[in-house]
């Protein structure tokens, strides 16, 4: 089955995500019943989403939500705005939320959505009705008990505030647990903003360990310097490592002696980009900074980054995917071949779905939870889930990203033999 294509010849995202669910399923002796439930999103929904715009025009942009499959819970994930958006991509993303949700045992299914456009051409105005537009578009879907966004690329707590806020006058009371990743004041949880960075980290940790590398001096590069890529960033920077390049859409900086992570995240912060940071550092290209030869490799941009083009030149000895999909399956062997060990992204990144997790129960519960309370819990759940990938991977003899799958399908096909086909 081949989808449409991915962005310049790449590979669909779907593609991959039902090559690597077949993987699984052929390891896991799997019928051909179970693996047509888990090929096949549950529902999918397309809106168009019409916006007046600030001159009086009206635009009318393609929207989507998936549901994958909900068979262990609410259906949860997030929303991205970007240009290049496709129907595929979502139902790729939702299926990956699937497993990411499963291979650290939290009680969701999977979902996406999107909407195709460059929310960097717009007003602030124009951003908030196109978000409260297709937060009623696909109010049919969501509710706190049945899918919770969350914020993905090109989305932040202010569009979550939107869609709480959107939801909430519909339903004529204040509903915050329809969305996470929202503002504090409105009950997001603290430790949301970094979650994903920091569980990202927790597995490093606990790989070098495994593998006898020490952190102190280890040289790291990271390539997206959005949410994820900036903590993660800092947070390696704070243990003692030395990040020697980053980059952003506009560009890159490399300094072999290190670069202070924190004065780039401020800079990204007042100026929007890497590029405008005054400290030493050369220029560098996103493709120039996979291939430095580092310890740690961090991908936290968008998908399909590492190729079967640029993979045998490669040098990093772990790559934790920060990002989703920032690996293609014909890189992904190319990168094992030569001994490189990947954290795959739904283990590595799955801190920020952990937190929105708590952000949830705190919500249905009506408590907040202490930063303290929020990082020591999500720590302990991604130190487990990342043994429990790790053992698998050394016990059956294949990469961490199989043996993620391997869990995660393991996980969701027995729920679905439990509780069997309605009706």
């Amino acid at each position: 089955m081949v989808h449409q294509n991915g962005q310049g010849g790449l590979p669909n995202l779907l593609d991959i995500a039902i090559q690597q669910l077949n993987e699984a399923a052929d390891r896991l002796g799997l019928d051909q019943s179970m693996r047509r439930i888990l090929s096949k999103p549950q529902r999918i929904l397309t809106v168009s989403v019409p916006v007046r715009m600030d001159d009086g025009s009206v635009e009318v942009f393609d929207g989507y939500r998936v549901h994958h499959n909900l068979v262990r819970g609410p259906a949860k994930g997030g929303i991205r705005y970007h240009p290049a958006v496709t129907m595929d991509e979502i139902v790729a993303l939702s299926m990956g939320m699937t497993w990411k949700c499963a291979v650290v045992n939290i009680p969701y299914g999977g979902a996406k959505g999107g909407v195709v456009v460059d929310p960097t051409k717009l007003s602030i105005g124009e951003l908030e009705r196109l978000t409260r537009r297709f937060t009623t578009e696909i109010s049919i879907i969501i509710g706190p008990d049945k899918d919770i966004p969350a914020p993905d690329v090109n989305t932040n707590a202010q569009i979550m505030a939107w869609i709480m806020d959107t939801y909430s006058m519909h339903r004529g009371y204040s509903i915050p647990e329809i969305v996470t990743g929202k503002p504090i004041e409105m009950g997001g949880s603290r430790g949301r903003v970094d979650a994903a960075s920091r569980g990202c980290v927790y597995t490093i940790i606990e790989l070098a360990k495994c593998i006898g590398m020490n952190l102190e001096g280890a040289a790291v590069a990271v390539q997206g310097y959005g949410n994820v890529g900036s903590n993660a960033a800092v947070i390696l920077e704070d243990l003692g490592c030395k990040v020697i390049a980053v980059c952003d859409v506009y560009g890159g900086l490399y300094n072999e002696h290190g670069l202070d992570t924190k004065a780039i995240k401020q800079t990204v912060a007042e100026k929007g980009s890497v590029i405008h940071y005054k400290g030493p550092a050369a220029p560098i290209t996103s493709s120039e900074l996979l291939e430095l030869p580092v310890d740690i490799l961090v991908p936290a941009a968008l998908e399909n980054q590492i190729t079967k083009e640029n993979a045998p030149r490669i040098r990093a000895k772990i790559i934790a995917e920060g990002a989703n999909g920032p690996t293609t399956l014909e890189a992904d062997r190319i990168l094992n071949e030569n001994g490189i060990i990947i954290i795959p992204d739904i283990l590595a990144n799955a801190g920020g779905v952990t937190v929105s997790y708590f952000e949830w129960v705190q919500g249905i519960q009506e408590l907040s939870w202490t930063e303290e309370q929020v990082v020591k819990e999500m720590k302990r759940r991604m130190v487990t889930s990342f043994h429990e990938v790790y053992s698998r991977a050394q016990a059956e003899k294949v990469d961490m990203r199989s043996a993620a799958h391997l869990i995660a399908v393991e996980r969701v096909a027995q729920t679905i033999k439990l509780r069997g086909i309605y009706p």
